[in-house]
């Protein structure tokens, strides 16, 4: 393809790379200072930072950081709400050569103990109101705003230049959600986020005008790369959300006159279940980006018809491709409502059988993929490294497909098959037939315990229509689906489905449910 070339990193790996690319995300992030300095850069209610002034911020924090002894290499806490202290914080500590160690302010008091400890934190900042999150002993803590060892004293004094890092030099550790087992920390670098933070670039059209409001967490990998490195990198606006709402957020959106988002679909969901969305003016909004779950066809049309210009495009990655594997071009969605998109530009992605041989396009088997925004591996876990990548492939435990025409159909994790009486059923893809219909908003599907059969289908269901009645989904699937694949149980819940600190919905919770009620 223009423009790439193969390069060697990260040891054994061959990887197509972007020829012209800033050396690391300090060089990134200066040349769109330099380019548009009076620009927003970050806001976050009264506080509007331009791009000059955020980054004689983050110089001063930077300097903070080493006369409190942070060295390169070291790794930083970061446990801050989405708030502008969030982003200056971690660039900060990239700009002073340290790591960046974020923490979904979410999670339980254990789960932050073991991520600081396994880190080997040398320091944690802390918002106001968390300081229950820090275990004892937990070592040197910045905690809030004011007061000697405070946010602001950090960043009291003259700025310093960037640390000259190395591409393939550890910039950011993000813990997997640790839905199986300890979280492993995922050790993202120079080059996975500045090609991560260019695919958005190229997917969306980024320019210096666009502004995007981050109101999915900015410790998760979403949020740090597309809601805070992609606008950066071009010049644009980072607008910060400390909670989801609805309606705060269509205020906030027209009021900043928002250009893109990158969101979960049961946000957009909420926008149209709890806001009118023709109350605001959000005429410059003009790409909505979604993952994790399909979008029916009737909710992007819903969208578009509420929001005359915008586009609605599907992305999928993980934490392990630092965000974008794949993301859908703009205006193909609704022609392939089950895909999430096409390859970004420098990504691999191979379909493989248990043996490690690829299949034919249209066939089934794991999604490897490989690329320069795959991580070289987990922070000290060489054998859980070892198990997950494979001749530089991050293999991610995805059922899928990849078309003649080249875009990929995720089908379940290799995880989630239920069997049913011997029937191998793909949970997301009963999940998928669901989700289009429009009395659903949100549906998760797990293996329900049976004497006989071994596993049912129970389907988790909150809906946009309180009418909807069973058997109506069961039609529904049944002329979608194999009669097997219909699910057994439907349970219709009233609150939104369990998640843990990432956004994920806690399957293993729903699993234990259903195993314990009769609907």
């Amino acid at each position: 393809m223009k423009g790439l070339r193969a390069e060697a990193h990260f040891g054994d790996r061959v990887v197509r790379c972007f020829i012209e690319r800033p050396a690391n995300i300090g060089a990134m992030l200066a040349a769109a200072a330099a380019a548009n300095p009076a620009r927003d850069a970050l806001v976050d209610g009264e506080i509007r930072l331009s791009h000059t002034e955020l980054d004689n911020y983050v110089g001063s924090l930077a300097a903070g950081l080493a006369r409190r002894g942070i060295a390169p290499g070291d790794r930083v806490g970061l446990i801050v709400r989405n708030r502008w202290r969030f982003v200056a914080g971690l660039l900060g500590i990239i700009r002073a050569g340290a790591i960046a160690v974020p923490i979904p302010v979410r999670s339980s008091a254990p789960e932050t103990e073991y991520i600081l400890n396994d880190a080997g934190a040398n320091l944690t900042i802390v918002d106001d109101g968390l300081e229950a999150l820090l275990p004892d002993g937990a070592g040197r803590a910045l905690i809030g705003d004011a007061g000697p060892e405070g946010f602001d004293a950090l960043a009291a004094g003259d700025a310093i230049p960037a640390h000259e890092a190395a591409e393939e030099d550890v910039a950011v550790i993000l813990y997997t959600s640790g839905t199986t087992g300890r979280p492993k920390g995922a050790m993202l670098t120079h080059l996975n986020i500045v090609h991560s933070s260019l695919a958005y670039r190229d997917a969306f059209a980024l320019g210096p005008e666009d502004r995007t409001i981050v109101a999915v967490p900015a410790s998760h990998v979403t949020g740090l790369i597309a809601g805070v490195f992609a606008p950066l990198c071009v010049g644009g606006a980072v607008v910060m959300q400390e909670r989801f709402e609805a309606e705060a957020f269509l205020a906030l959106a027209a009021a900043e006159r928002m250009s893109f988002t990158v969101m979960v679909p049961a946000m957009y969901n909420l926008l149209l279940l709890r806001a009118n969305l023709a109350e605001h003016d959000l005429s410059a909004w003009r790409v909505g980006a979604f993952g994790g779950a399909p979008m029916p066809v009737a909710t992007i049309e819903r969208l578009g018809a509420a929001v005359p210009g915008l586009v609605l495009a599907q992305a999928y990655g993980a934490t392990e491709t630092t965000s974008p594997a794949t993301i859908m071009p703009l205006g193909g969605q609704i022609e392939r409502p089950a895909s999430v998109g096409a390859p970004v530009p420098c990504a691999d992605i191979r379909i493989m059988d248990p043996e490690g041989r690829e299949v034919p396009p249209g066939a089934s088997g794991e999604v490897w993929i490989g690329g320069p925004m795959i991580v070289p591996g987990y922070w000290r876990m060489p054998d859980k490294t070892a198990e997950s990548f494979h001749g530089g492939y991050w293999r991610s435990g995805d059922v899928g497909s990849m078309s003649e025409a080249g875009f990929l159909q995720i089908h379940d994790r290799l995880k989630d098959l239920i069997n049913r009486g011997g029937y191998k059923i793909y949970s997301a893809e009963v999940e998928n037939a669901l989700a289009f219909h429009p009395a659903v908003a949100e549906v998760a599907v797990v293996p329900r315990p049976d004497p006989i059969l071994g596993e049912k289908t129970h389907a988790f269901v909150l809906l946009s229509d309180a009418s909807a009645k069973a058997e109506q989904l069961r039609d529904f699937c049944r002329e979608r689906l194999s009669d097997y694949k219909t699910p057994d149980v439907f349970t219709f819940v009233t609150e939104p489905l369990p998640r843990n600190a990432n956004g994920k919905v806690m399957k293993q919770t729903l699993r234990e449910r259903a195993a314990t009620t009769d609907r």
